[in-house]
């Protein structure tokens, strides 16, 4: 996915709207990440600083990178410290970190190169996290939501019930690193309008035409109804540490 440039160039546009309606991840997982007061992390990929805000309320001291500049303009009126570069071109000035995060991020990068740039900026000690908010309807399940999208989205660029996370075991270990995965389990429920509003924030969505879009939060709105959407958020981490040498 990281190749896929216009998708991952969508969001900017939607900016303080993908804010508001993007999910915050599960407290729990924010604080087994940030395990003490003072710790240095550097959340690639931030976004509008969604997790960035959630690590620095937590204690951390928190440094965001984002390739979109009306993304991080989101993120810096947090009061968030936010650097404007792909990972790739990020430089980090001799700066090493105690935790690196990937929130919902890690897809829109090349994997190989990434790891091994994280290997770099790790402290003694350092963790990687990769973090997903999996959020699956339930009650309308996806079949019922699917019908909405005939004609406006391909199956393959819909919203998603694919796990993700599941496929890194190889990428990890050629990097030198082992992953021990964590889940978070919720049972959000969400109003029709407000389903309607995080969907729409996703980057295929954000990709149609005006009409197009005012055509799927209409189909919708008008399949989830008045009871809206109960739901469940299998949310991962997946918590990386520098394999051990035994020689």
């Amino acid at each position: 996915m990281h190749t896929d440039r216009l998708r991952a160039e969508s969001f900017g546009s939607a900016a303080p709207r993908y804010d508001r309606h993007r999910p915050r991840y599960p407290a729990t997982l924010i604080a087994d990440l940030v395990d003490r007061q003072g710790i240095t992390v550097l959340d690639v990929g931030a976004g509008t600083g969604i997790a960035t805000a959630q690590l620095r309320a937590a204690g951390a001291d928190v440094l965001a990178v984002e390739p979109d500049p009306l993304m991080a303009e989101v993120a810096a009126g947090k009061g968030l410290v936010v650097e404007v570069a792909t990972f790739q071109e990020w430089e980090p000035r001799g700066r090493s970190f105690d935790l690196v995060v990937f929130a919902q991020s890690f897809h829109w990068v090349d994997p190989e190169p990434a790891l091994h740039k994280v290997r770099t900026l790790l402290a003694p000690g350092g963790r990687l996290a990769l973090l997903w908010n999996r959020i699956v309807p339930v009650t309308p399940g996806p079949d019922q939501l699917g019908r909405a999208y005939a004609g406006l989205l391909e199956d393959w660029q819909r919203p998603s019930t694919d796990v993700e996370g599941d496929d890194l075991d190889p990428l990890l270990t050629a990097a030198g690193l082992s992953g021990e995965r964590r889940r978070y389990v919720e049972h959000p429920h969400y109003s029709a309008t407000e389903w309607v509003d995080m969907v729409t924030t996703y980057s295929n969505v954000l990709r149609l035409p005006a009409p197009q879009q005012h055509e799927l939060r209409t189909r919708l709105t008008a399949v989830i109804g008045p009871a809206g959407v109960a739901a469940t958020n299998d949310a991962l981490a997946v918590l990386c540490t520098a394999q051990v040498s035994t020689s």
